[in-house]
């Protein structure tokens, strides 16, 4: 149990106080089942925040994985619903479906793994050698924190399912259907009593699942997001060999082809792939039991004393360096690396396991990799000498470097002393109350100096575009005024031997350029240098960039800002409602309580187009919505072919022309012709969750009653065939009168409208910087800003035609 302040008791607390409280017996609570993980939930997922959100996901696939690493499974998918839930599907085993021999209650073995801490086949080492999951609190955990969970599981021809809420199981484990596949279906929704955020991230959980197959040869894995139609498929047969050289495929390697060390010793089983590349920076990802271990551990440590070491023996036993020798950093520079450990036995620091901490695994990791690497560099001298020369340049670009820090220290560059005349710095000294905003040209900085608040608003106006620092070597990037009035500015210092985040000046640091190309330019340049250089800064979540409005809308002699696409759309309902009245439950309903509706018919509209571009029928889907007792007419023949006559009834330019019973999920499909195209409708999708929430949104229909659908404006009734002409006829009433106008420049606004828009802390939206990707954000910069060309041109193809906003 937790002590909280409330449980400590002390003799003479002044009254009033806590203390005074009794604390006895009675006091202690017993928390059963599940009561824990909701009552703390950080304590096993790490936060309520959007990392814990996706930790969910982690652990539901976790166990497909384990599945896996077990020889059981070959494909796990993840599929991402509107209604903020999500799925996870795998072909394995499928979690037992007995009842338990060990349980008084006389449970299934699945409702205990899923309703039990500490329940699972992972701790004896029979039924999973090798797992990442070893605390049994994995799916347990998910099910008390989701505000419903079902599974599916398919194992021996049946079909078996089950509901839980918060929790609690709402029946019994129930054959359903029967089928000739195996595995688990687990579809679970964040419970959002407990998360601050309920939606999922697609690219942060796209870099886990990409690494999971990377490092599970063969594994197929999936992710899916309906709302958006994104979808990956991560497929890799040459495992952490393959994961190398997609992270260097865009970038001009040192070697042919990656270095593959692999061994085993003492029950812990290496792999490690490596390639060095022409860049200046290292990537190096380090993992346990297929668990991303980010701040590394005893693996990591190990890898980096024996690359060390073996480059400064082969370097010296060659003759190629006379005196001194290579640091660590100087062999890394220009490296990707990928490190994999299993371990019957890992020791990781917390249950969000970020760090391995087994002690032994140094010296297996250090005796295998300077074995192997010894024997490539005697193996194979013109890679060696390759490899040790670039080493040697990075040791004389960082002895430069060193020189030049040096000397612009003498010159006062870079110390506090000697902050830049063009900053105007804030009077509070305190990081935590301070803000810098980095501000795109003198114009645009005369107008923020004059619009902010000068107590805690610091402005650093950058003249033109800064150094692209992809492409340019240490001691070239400090030669740059730019970046050295940067450096000066945020006063960390620069370099791994140097840079220091508790001496940041400002713990709010704001991008804040023009909306055009130019602006978009020079963003991206700041972000590079951030990323490459200073990536602690983004990681502490102190990277910021300003929102300033995307349009000016005048109606009259009033003007307002609008923010962006989604405040537009809401703002003209709002000015439509003020002149419409609308019939909503036999009843007329005008003004602003009309909002609510027509906001919700626009969500019902976007859902059905969506479902249309998953080649369903438009039509057939809003006139089924109408029939509110389908999922058990689905299930019956005779109630589901009286279904079908009324449909072909109704319409009758449409070919019925198959039949299918779906034995595994008790339910219809139906092949059919209409509007010469044909369609396969499988009933089984009103079980879906969007058909769920569709359902929902269609209340709103039915509220305004029978067709035609009648919007009063202005005194005049005008009549509607469907809910697309209603709001197309909203919103062509809210854009009369009014002059849209997209903003670009910050120099348009005075220094009064700047801080009023993008300024002001009450009024303003900033958009934090984060990296929810490391192998696609790496991916990113290297496309677009390193010296390869032919993949910025083949990302510029591919992508033109999303581009939005271009200036011509």
């Amino acid at each position: 149990m937790e002590n909280s302040r409330e449980d400590v008791v002390s003799e003479g607390s002044p009254e009033g106080v806590a203390g005074d409280a009794l604390y006895e017996a009675e006091s202690i609570q017993i928390l059963k089942g599940l009561e824990g993980v909701q009552a703390r939930p950080a304590m096993y997922i790490g936060s309520t925040g959007i990392e814990g959100l996706h930790h969910l996901v982690y652990e539901v696939v976790d166990n497909s994985v384990d599945e896996a690493l077990a020889g059981h499974c070959t494909s796990v998918e993840v599929t991402l619903h509107h209604d903020g839930s999500c799925t996870v599907i795998d072909d394995g085993r499928g979690i037992p479906v007995e009842i338990h021999p060990g349980d008084p209650k006389k449970r299934t073995a699945a409702e205990i793994v899923l309703t039990e801490l500490h329940a699972g086949g992972k701790f004896d080492s029979k039924a999973y050698k090798i797992s990442g999951g070893l605390h049994g609190v994995g799916v347990s955990v998910v099910n008390a924190l989701s505000e419903w969970l079902e599974v599916e599981i398919k194992k021996e021809g049946k079909v078996y399912q089950q509901r839980f809420e918060r929790g609690k199981p709402v029946c019994g484990l129930t054959v359903v259907g029967e089928t000739d596949k195996r595995g688990t279906n687990i579809t679970f929704k964040p419970d959002p009593k407990v998360f601050e955020i309920t939606e999922f991230n697609f690219d942060t959980l796209a870099q886990r699942l990409r690494e999971l197959a990377f490092l599970n040869k063969g594994l197929r894995i999936s992710l899916l997001e309906e709302i958006s139609a994104k979808e990956h498929t991560f497929i890799y047969e040459g495992g952490i060999v393959s994961f190398v050289e997609h992270l260097n495929k865009n970038k001009i390697c040192v070697q042919d082809k990656p270095l593959y060390i692999t061994g085993q010793r003492e029950g812990c089983h290496v792999e490690i792939a490596l390639e060095y590349n022409d860049s200046y920076t290292e990537l190096i990802y380090t993992y346990a039991n297929n668990i991303n271990t980010r701040e590394g551990g005893t693996h990591l440590t190990g890898f980096k004393a024996a690359l060390t070491r073996t480059a400064n023996a082969y370097a010296s036993s060659a003759g190629l360096m006379k005196t001194g020798s290579l640091s660590g950093e100087d062999v890394r520079e220009g490296l990707t690396a990928v490190i994999s450990v299993k371990v019957q036995n890992p020791q990781f620091e917390g249950q969000t396991k970020m760090k391995l901490g087994n002690t032994e695994i140094k010296g297996i990791v250090e005796s295998i990799v300077n074995d192997s690497l010894g024997k490539y560099f005697e193996e194979n001298p013109s890679m060696a000498k390759k490899i040790i020369e670039k080493s040697i340049q990075a040791l004389r670009a960082r002895d430069a470097a060193r020189k030049a820090r040096e000397l612009t220290r003498r010159k006062g560059a870079l110390e506090d002393s000697g902050l830049p005349g063009k900053l105007a710095d804030c009077s509070e000294k305190d990081p935590a109350q301070s803000e810098i905003y980095i501000v795109e040209g003198d114009s645009a900085g005369g107008s923020a100096k004059q619009g902010r608040d000068r107590r805690f608003q610091a402005i650093l106006p950058l003249r033109g575009k800064i150094l692209n620092v992809e492409k340019a070597r240490f001691d070239k990037m400090l030669s740059s005024e730019e970046i050295r009035i940067l450096i000066t500015v945020l006063g960390t210092g620069i370099g791994s031997d140097e840079f220091d985040i508790a001496k940041l000046r400002y713990h709010r640091v704001i991008l804040m350029t023009d909306a055009d190309v130019d602006g978009a330019h020079i963003r991206t340049l700041l972000l590079t240098f951030f990323y490459r250089q200073m990536p602690e800064i983004i990681e502490r979540g102190y990277l910021y960039i300003a929102q300033p409005p995307l349009y000016k809308v005048k109606k009259g002699k009033t003007e307002k800002y609008v923010q962006n696409d989604t405040e537009m759309q809401d703002m003209l309902f709002e000015l439509a409602v003020s002149e419409l009245e609308a019939t909503i439950r036999d009843s007329k309903v005008r003004g602003k309580p009309l909002l609510t509706h027509f906001k919700r018919l626009m969500s019902y509209e976007k859902l059905i187009e969506w479902h249309v571009r998953r080649q369903s029928d438009g039509d057939l889907l809003r006139y089924i919505l109408k029939f509110k007792d389908l999922e058990s007419t689905i299930k019956d023949e005779e109630k589901f072919k009286e279904f079908l006559t009324v449909l072909k009834d109704k319409y009758k330019d449409t070919e019925w022309r198959e039949i299918v019973f779906d034995k595994e999920h008790m339910s219809y499909s139906v092949k059919l012709e209409r509007q010469n195209k044909g369609l396969t409708i499988n009933f089984n999708f009103i079980k879906s969750p969007e058909y769920k929430e569709l359902r929902t949104y269609y209340a709103i229909v039915e509220d305004m009653g029978e067709l035609p659908y009648v919007i009063t404006h202005q005194g005049v009734e005008h009549e509607f065939g469907t809910t697309t002409e209603v709001l197309e006829f909203i919103m062509k009433i809210a854009r009369k009168g009014l002059h849209i106008q997209r903003y670009k420049g910050l120099g348009e606004m005075n220094p009064h409208q700047l801080w009023e828009t993008t300024m002001d802390p009450e009024k303003r939206i900033f958009l934090q910087v984060t990296i929810e990707d490391t192998v696609q954000s790496d991916a990113i910069f290297t496309i677009l800003m390193g010296d390869a060309v032919e993949p910025r041109k083949d990302f510029i193809t591919k992508h033109a035609l999303e581009a939005r906003n271009v200036d011509i």
